[in-house]
């Protein structure tokens, strides 16, 4: 049996990084992980390619050599999923698909001829199964959750391993909390469930024997889920394992705001080689955040727990939203003032959506809200729903906020801040590798001379190289992404 893995392309969104990965010569952030596990589920003797859609074209030869094609996305993938489905359908090859698109509303895909839903552990070996007996169904489904214990390492043979910046693994999936906006708790419940530390080794040892070097990304929703687990039994056999091999990567992850909360764990994560944590702020207004079950920030001063995870060694990402009921046009500044003020470089500022399986949607729908299904980008201006706020006031304050913070002033201004108080506790190993010299040679002369941020540029490049010598690296990567950020909501406006 021949098995072609198409992934379809990501469109350009703010994380996408794209015009960010040209200064490197890589193509995209990472592989697809939901399709090199389901590879790893395959039998042994078939034949399996991947195409990644994001890294590569598809060509009609690679269809035609394939039995069946799987596909897996995202809703942002949808119109290239789409695409490809079309085109596997006129050369008449049997389509199977699967992921958080497909799951969400798999009414709305006719032409796919197996729908393999929830989570592949338990749906794709009774797909296997049907297939081995001919007897396939429509769609597969389950309402229970998998077992992570069992489920097999990631096939990274599968990867063309330069084309990337990182690689990833997944941990845990479920989150204990329960926001009205978030679609993760009907996908993959409120129980944290694991892997085994042994499994992650594991994970971490093929990774190591591609060649890889760099960033590891932990996909988790929230990797902190379950504390106790990680502190006791995870970190520890990470920071061993890093130790023995002279820690060859850097890991980024998600976690919820009362990471802050617990020193020892921040310190365990930052000697592990933790570089980075992106954390759902969502807003500094407390009303919002009681209005759509944020309640744990609500009970943080999250400005002061950003400082905290800063000072471990920890750098924070965020994701913040506008568009909340009980929002006032007073958000946008409150926004652009906690972003500023926290050193937050990363900031993910987007409008707020409802997701089909949200308690969101749920609300809003029967309030006869809802305008039609969420595209999964929130930074894109395409409003899903009926704000109480004027709609125009909104998509105006929305472009307020992203034009101040990643103008060139606001922007090197907190990417400063972050410097003058970020102390990690490794020396940095950039996943980019904008150390070297041709990135650095691009940025000189792509911001350095023929951006507006010029000077802007010459005087961070300056300053850290002699005040904050050990970052200078990361200042020329966040120029770098200033860069892809200033492009993306220039595209947008």
């Amino acid at each position: 049996m021949k098995i072609l893995l198409v992934y379809p392309r990501i469109p350009d969104t703010f994380w996408s990084f794209r015009h960010a990965l040209k200064f490197i010569s890589k193509k995209a952030s990472g592989p697809p992980l939901g399709l090199l596990t389901i590879a790893a589920m395959l039998p042994k003797d078939w034949e399996k390619k991947l195409v990644d859609l994001n890294v590569e074209v598809l060509r009609d030869k690679q269809i035609l050599w394939a039995d069946y094609i799987y596909v897996s996305a995202m809703s942002v993938q949808e119109a290239s999923a789409l695409e490809v489905i079309e085109r596997c359908k006129e050369h008449s090859r049997t389509i199977v698909a699967g992921g958080p698109l497909f799951t969400g509303e798999p009414e709305s895909f006719a032409d796919v001829d197996h729908l393999v839903l929830n989570e592949g552990e338990i749906t794709f070996p009774e797909f296997l199964h049907d297939l081995e007996q001919g007897c396939l169904k429509k769609e597969y489904s389950t309402s229970s959750y998998a077992d992570l214990s069992k489920t097999p390492p990631p096939e990274y043979s599968l990867v063309k391993i330069s084309k990337y910046v990182q690689m990833s693994v997944q941990y845990s999936r479920g989150c204990p909390y329960n926001c009205d906006f978030c679609e993760i708790t009907s996908l993959l419940g409120h129980k944290v469930r694991t892997k085994s530390s042994a499994q992650i080794i594991q994970e971490l040892d093929n990774i190591y024997l591609t060649g890889h070097r760099g960033t590891v990304f932990f996909v988790d929703d929230n990797f902190i889920g379950n504390r106790k687990v990680i502190k006791k039994d995870l970190l520890p056999k990470i920071i061993a394992w890093m130790t023995a091999h002279k820690n060859p990567f850097c890991f980024t992850t998600q976690a919820s705001i009362n990471l802050s909360d617990d020193k020892e764990l921040m310190g365990l994560m930052a000697q592990a080689g933790f570089v980075k944590v992106f954390v759902g702020i969502e807003t500094p207004e407390k009303e919002s955040l009681v209005e759509c079950g944020k309640y744990l920030n609500a009970e943080h001063n999250m400005m002061e727990c950003v400082h905290n995870i800063h000072a471990a060694g920890i750098e924070v990402a965020a994701g913040f939203i506008v568009g909340f009921d009980s929002d006032t046009p007073k958000v946008f500044q409150r926004q652009i003032d906690f972003i500023q003020q926290s050193g937050i470089i990363t900031a993910m500022v987007g409008l707020l959506t409802a997701p089909n399986n949200t308690r969101l949607y749920e609300r809003l729908s029967a309030e006869g809200r809802i305008l039609n299904r969420s595209n999964g980008d929130n930074t894109s201006q395409a409003l899903n729903f009926i704000p109480k706020m004027d709609k125009e006031a909104l998509l105006s304050g929305y472009r307020h906020i992203v034009g101040t913070i990643y103008s060139g002033k606001a922007y090197y201004h907190r990417l400063k801040v972050f410097l003058k108080e970020y102390h990690p506790i490794h020396k940095l190993r950039s996943g980019f590798k904008f150390g070297s010299l041709m990135a650095l040679m691009r940025s000189m002369v792509f911001i350095g001379v023929l951006s507006k941020n010029r000077f802007r540029y010459w005087n961070l490049f300056f300053w850290s190289l002699f005040r904050r010598p050990s970052l200078f690296p990361m200042a020329i990567t966040y120029s770098i992404y200033g860069y892809h950020f200033s492009k993306v909501f220039t595209l947008q406006s």
